[in-house]
């Protein structure tokens, strides 16, 4: 599932069909309060990758009519190639669905945007080896073999060190990932690869084939990997009533996603009907939202209830570590002089 700058499942998606389908929703303006009718605005999301849980929230408030009753419009928009982040800072989407290490990537390229919402709470990639692969017991093993990757220089930063945390030699050999990871093992092709737990690991429970999974913070890997919710462009913010319309439409959103984790089982169903282009396996997404609400992946605190806030602690440690590995680079390719900075590239103020 695409979250990750390269830590992605790769997608059959018409671009073409997600680019005309987002400009003909978002209009000619990128202004939230001129898209829709005059007295009703209407905000424009685009997903990162096909529907799931991830994104059980906004659909749950669709259906529900939570956001009607906040007085605004959102049109869900199919994820794009370029992806969401591109979208977002070009203006074909007003809020688009990603995680804060991709929007500091992209700012340090010259990008304008800011995380402003924060669903997963609990780090949920893992970095697995198929369980048949008895010769894997710990990343140690990892060293010399191949990670099917997509390029990312996160994930070889999380590696080498997981790596090296286990008493290994940080040496690895890398595959292009296929359009799926699974598949990708289990030809012979690579060794180990990234995996989202909620998802690609819940499937691999129900359907096989069976992993062997490591947490990169359980090894050697500093903070909260995965912070990942929604973000917009910085100046869009500024536009019109956007920042009042961008409130109403995380605080609607966040009501979608309470419900689902207070009735798992129904939210799972409106998701599989509302979405159903995509074709989800009910049972997949019913074994995902229980995973989420019984390890309380959206939640800290109340467990029916998302927080929706982002640990700066945790992000800037994480970012911190990315810098120490020359993972941010600036548009011309130089590395940065220092870590991006929690306060420059994320927000907290449209959480109630």
């Amino acid at each position: 599932m695409e979250i990750k700058k390269g830590m992605r499942s790769i997608v059959a998606a018409a671009a073409a069909t997600a680019l005309g389908f987002t400009m003909a929703a978002c209009g000619s303006s990128n202004d939230a309060s001129d898209n829709g009718s005059a007295s009703t605005p209407t905000i424009s999301f685009m997903l990162d990758w096909t529907p799931n849980t991830n994104h059980i929230g906004l659909y749950v408030a669709e259906k529900l009519g939570y956001y009607k009753d906040a007085g605004i419009n959102v049109k869900i928009l199919p994820t794009a190639q370029a992806g969401a982040e591109t979208s977002v800072e070009n203006g074909v989407a007003n809020v688009g669905f990603g995680g804060l290490t991709n929007i500091a990537s992209y700012n340090a390229q010259g990008a304008d945007l800011e995380a402003v919402f924060d669903l997963v709470q609990k780090p949920i990639a893992r970095w697995c080896s198929l369980a048949s692969r008895t010769d894997i017991k710990t990343p140690k093993d990892f060293s010399g073999k191949t990670f099917v990757s997509f390029g990312s220089a996160e994930q070889d930063a999380n590696i080498l060190q997981m790596i090296k945390t286990a008493g290994g030699n940080p040496e690895i050999k890398r595959a292009t990932a296929g359009t799926n990871t699974f598949n990708t093992l289990t030809s012979g092709k690579g060794d180990f690869g990234g995996f989202y737990a909620t998802w690609e690991g819940v499937e691999s429970e129900l359907n096989g084939p069976a992993l062997n999974c490591f947490v990169a913070s359980d090894w050697g890997v500093p903070g909260n990997p995965d912070q990942i919710g929604f973000h917009v462009k910085k100046s869009w913010l500024n536009e019109g009533s956007n920042k009042e319309n961008l409130k109403k439409f995380i605080a609607a959103t966040k009501k979608g996603y309470d419900y689902a984790l207070a009735n798992p089982d129904k939210a799972s169903d409106i998701l599989v009907e509302q979405a159903k282009e995509a074709k989800l396996d009910e049972k997949l997404v019913k074994a995902s939202m229980k995973m989420i609400t019984e390890q309380n992946i959206w939640s800290t605190k109340d467990p029916k209830k998302v927080d929706g806030t982002f640990n700066e602690q945790d992000g800037q440690e994480y970012l911190d570590f990315l810098q120490e590995n020359k993972v941010f680079t600036d548009k011309d390719g130089k590395t940065l002089d220092k870590a991006p900075q929690m306060g420059d590239i994320s927000t907290n103020e449209f959480v109630d």
